[in-house]
């Protein structure tokens, strides 16, 4: 997997760095989670079949 940070992100890290007082890992790493549950909610959003998500489907099953 390759990432690749432009000029301009690395500025807007740099400088949130400082403001936050935070890790660029951490900033990122919560950045990602903000992003994968907006995700998850877009796409059970759009699955007119369920309004449950994983867990909530899957809640009680035993395999």
């Amino acid at each position: 997997m390759t990432i690749t940070i432009d000029d301009t992100l690395s500025q807007q890290l740099s400088f949130y760095q400082d403001l936050l007082k935070k890790d660029v890992n951490t900033m990122l790493h919560e950045a990602f989670e903000q992003y994968f549950v907006s995700e998850e909610k877009r796409l059970a959003e759009q699955d007119p079949l369920t309004n449950l998500s994983y867990d909530e489907f899957w809640d009680g099953v035993d395999l």
